[in-house]
């Protein structure tokens, strides 16, 4: 299809050669024996505070939406100038058991100033307090918040990373069946298959320098409880996508989860839809929120800026603005 294409990025910088190594010494064994979900919270956080940059002028407001689950923690970000009648809804990583706004809130900040638009960050319920289906019922709660407000649905990007990405994609799969996608779709090293059964789980479970292979069984059975992994809105990666809209999929080659980028890519253009698929030789999982410290995650965040840009056409701004 016109407009279908995968781009790889060249060699590594000297700053990402020392964040691998840092991350392989110090990060990687700590993820491999944290023994609950509460200290993984913990230093997630703690990790955001220290290492996650925020662009200057960045402002982050935050807000509750009323569920029948119980009201909605959302965190409302805009960098710069931006167009308020566009929108992108993120949907932050952590494994299904960590991570919040906060820890995502720069990265956020740097993709709203590049793409021109502001960003909500709805504050899903992790797992295992809350296992699945809770937080995709928690982001389409966001989804039907904004659209309730006046926005959309061609006026709305849904994205995430990692395990975010994969609540992402499989709330684009609702949309999709539902008649009602939004302007488009955007993963960071999405996570879609918790059945594990991408090759590169066991072939790069040396070479990630971040997540360890040996952890996924154990916090999807936390996330799915007695869910099949292989239920369409666990594992997207089984989802139909009926009318997707232009997507955007960013993954590492050295990463376990790269080949959960590449048969979701392959499972969208099955359902026609146009798909970006860009790669990057050695960077550790969701690299993008490393921008401030990485030339690699600036290069990724001014892909997805355009990409965005180019399916949103936020009004008023100057182009280029980043």
């Amino acid at each position: 299809m016109a407009g279908d294409r995968s781009e790889t990025a060249g060699g590594a910088s000297l700053r990402l050669s020392a964040l691998n190594l840092a991350l392989r010494l110090l990060a990687k064994p700590r993820l491999s024996r944290v023994p609950t979900p509460a200290l993984a919270r913990r230093d997630f956080a703690r990790a955001a505070a220290l290492m996650f940059r925020a662009p200057p002028h960045a402002l982050y407001l935050p807000g509750v939406i009323p569920s029948p689950a119980g009201d909605l923690a959302v965190l409302h970000v805009s960098a710069g100038q931006v167009d308020r009648r566009r929108v992108i809804l993120y949907l932050h990583g952590g494994a299904f058991v960590a991570g919040s706004p906060a820890t995502h809130q720069g990265l956020a900040a740097r993709l709203s100033r590049l793409a021109g638009v502001p960003v909500l960050m709805p504050d899903y319920r992790l797992a295992p307090e809350h296992p699945f289906p809770a937080a995709l019922e928690d982001a389409e709660t966001a989804w039907r918040h904004l659209y309730d407000v006046g926005y959309d649905p061609d006026r709305i990007a849904l994205g995430g990373d990692s395990a975010g990405g994969g609540i992402a994609f499989a709330l684009l799969s609702r949309l999709c069946r539902a008649g009602a996608p939004p302007a488009a779709a955007f993963g960071f090293s999405p996570w879609v298959d918790l059945a594990g059964r991408g090759a590169s789980v066991v072939q790069n479970a040396r070479a990630d320098p971040l997540l360890p292979a040996s952890r996924m069984a154990e916090v999807v059975e936390m996330y799915l409880g007695q869910t099949s992994a292989l239920d369409p809105e666990a594992s997207p990666l089984e989802a139909e996508y009926p009318g997707a809209p232009p997507v955007l999929i960013q993954h590492s080659q050295t990463e376990i989860l790269r080949d959960d980028s590449l048969r979701l890519a392959a499972r969208l253009r099955g359902f026609g839809a146009e798909v970006t698929l860009q790669s990057w030789p050695t960077p550790p999982h969701v690299w993008q929120i490393f921008d401030g410290w990485l030339p690699e995650a600036r290069e990724a965040l001014e892909m997805a800026g355009a990409f965005l840009r180019a399916a949103l056409k936020p009004e008023g701004l100057p182009q280029g603005d980043s």
